[in-house]
């Protein structure tokens, strides 16, 4: 995650990186947080192998095996948005303690039902979405901590720490649970799932987090916070290109995790050891990769490195398709992992540099909504073709999907927006007004009238078209220019918020980068400076709210 602040810095050498990466730990908060969350996402994985193996035993059909996965990422794709605002507006110490606290007891409900001999498969897929939707709902909160954690300079290490924790738990939580599952039983892993998560519980009662400032606008609200959001990648040209990427990746290379416990089930007819040994090697493969990184964007740069994965990926699914043994499967396994932190990694680090510090954490809940919408839908298409077709062939005509959409997505280009200043300019005067407006009142519409050479009117429009999608991203609902029939070059510029506090807090979200698209609006002026008013919708029994002319 990036500064929330939106700063922007060069990406780290490869040399540089493992240093930086390190220099995280120096802080006891982040060191004590780390920790606890690679032990809870080691249960975590311990409990989405076992989910797999589980639904194998119970039902063996590849749809219902590929609707455990379904089950898992649906709940990211209908809660991340809204955990995103949540995220933004709550005390996320509180939101997390919350969180965690109702997933472990989901968690250890179902190992008991487990160790009962009363799972079915719909039991399992509901407890399989109750404990995703736990994860889906304080994801945004825990990226969001982050700079909580560090100070700005150990941001990069402290992102890259956690790609490594996430990657080292992937490796080891399946592995270990395919382990206790052969010694212990089906329900080992489900308890270990639930007692692991009692660390981040643990971390967070002792963790403090620096008290909010006081002189912040007060929290946004709930229903505001997600049209809010929303409204900003809507606008964001940046994040269009990285969502479009993102969608054609993963609704291929979901196959792969959805078919994984059949593979080893009924392809190559392994046990629990086998899927787990997989599921490690996709994590260790990942783990691997994650350390030579930087080096790889360096030389390939992030369009390249995302067709690159997504190339790996298809080869890693034609030697799914073609795995008779477990070698077979295990390369292709290493493969897989390899690739999919090359294309996650770049297109994560794409969303964050889009996305300016206020909204961070809707935004990135956006993009998390993405990436498991298209593995939802996935999934279960893959799992339909797997039960018509065979596994096999569903591998093939995924790989096949992976490779064409590599050209026909090329012209959206990634990581566009990482030489652009989102930090707030604040050059924005104070509104005048002749009365307190209170925060609520609304709408609000500003009018910005300028003056140019009507030879020049083509190119003013343009550029105040780019403008446009700026007043949209940061609150405007509806925006508006007008020419005067009287008067030739005469142009008012208009746009609505909701309400006067939206309009203030407008003020603030204003970037360097959206400065300078304002600067060369303005140059257009011939007649002094272009003059700002603000109105307020008059109500009856009100004063008057009309605002004097603001600089």
């Amino acid at each position: 995650m990036n500064d929330s602040s939106g700063a922007k810095k060069p990406p780290p050498s490869s040399k540089a990186a493992p240093e930086a990466m390190f220099g995280a730990f120096h802080h006891v908060a982040f060191l004590v947080i780390w920790t606890a969350t690679v032990v809870a996402n080691i249960g975590t994985w311990m409990y989405s192998a076992a989910s797999g193996w589980l639904m194998t035993s119970l039902n063996a059909d590849p749809v219902s095996v590929a609707l455990v996965q379904v089950a898992s990422s649906l709940p990211i794709f209908l809660f991340a948005i809204p955990a995103g605002a949540l995220a933004d507006i709550l005390d996320k110490r509180r939101f997390l303690l919350l969180g965690e606290i109702v997933t472990t007891l989901v968690a250890a409900l179902f190992a008991v039902l487990v160790a009962r001999n009363l799972v079915t498969p719909m039991v399992l897929l509901v407890f399989t979405f109750l404990v995703g939707a736990g994860a889906a709902i304080t994801a945004p909160a825990w990226e969001a901590i982050v700079p909580l954690l560090v100070p700005r300079r150990d941001l990069q290490g402290a992102v890259a720490a956690n790609a490594v924790g996430v990657n080292v738990s992937r490796a080891a939580g399946p592995a270990l649970g395919g382990v206790i599952t052969a010694g212990f039983g089906i329900a080992a892993p489900f308890w270990m799932n639930a007692a692991s998560n009692l660390s981040v519980i643990l971390a967070l009662l002792w963790w403090h987090p620096p008290q909010r400032d006081a002189g912040r606008l007060p929290p946004e609200r709930f229903v505001g916070a997600i049209k809010a959001g929303l409204r900003h990648v809507r606008h964001n040209a940046f994040m269009h290109s990285t969502l479009i990427r993102t969608i054609a990746f993963f609704l291929f290379a979901s196959a792969y995790w959805a078919l994984l416990p059949l593979l080893a089930r009924e392809q190559i007819a392994g046990g629990p050891e086998l899927y787990g040994l997989l599921l490690g090697a996709i994590g260790f493969g990942a783990v691997a990769a994650a350390f030579g990184l930087g080096w790889l964007r360096c030389q390939l740069g992030a369009d390249m490195l995302v067709a690159a994965g997504t190339l790996g990926t298809a080869i890693a699914m034609v030697l799914f398709g073609l795995a008779g043994s477990t070698p077979l499967a295990v390369v292709a396994s290493l493969i897989a992992g390899v690739s999919w932190i090359a294309v996650l990694s770049a297109l994560n680090v794409s969303a964050q540099v889009a996305l300016p510090g206020w909204v961070r954490a809707r935004g990135l809940a956006i993009f998390v909504t993405i990436v498991f919408g298209a593995t939802t839908l996935g999934s279960a298409v893959w799992g339909e073709l797997a039960g018509a077709l065979g596994l096999p062939t569903a591998h093939y005509l995924a790989a096949a999907g992976a490779v064409i959409v590599i050209p026909l997505t090329w012209r959206f280009k990634l990581q566009t927006g990482a030489d652009v200043d989102l930090l707030p300019s604040m050059h924005w005067a104070p509104p005048a007004t002749s009365r307190t407006v209170k925060a609520d009142e609304g709408p609000i519409l500003v009018t910005v009238e300028y003056r140019i050479d009507p030879n020049h009117r083509h190119d003013f429009l343009e550029a105040l078209g780019r403008l446009s999608r700026e007043r949209r991203r940061d609150g405007a609902y509806r925006w508006g220019v007008f020419e005067d029939t009287a008067q030739p070059g005469r142009y008012l510029e208009t746009f609505l918020n909701e309400t006067w506090i939206e309009h203030l807090r407008q003020h603030r979200r204003v970037t360097h980068a959206d400065e300078a698209i304002e600067k060369v609006v303005q140059s257009f002026q011939i007649d002094g400076t272009p003059v700002t008013t603000h109105y307020i919708a008059a109500q009856p029994g009100t004063p008057s709210s009309h605002s004097p002319k603001s600089p």
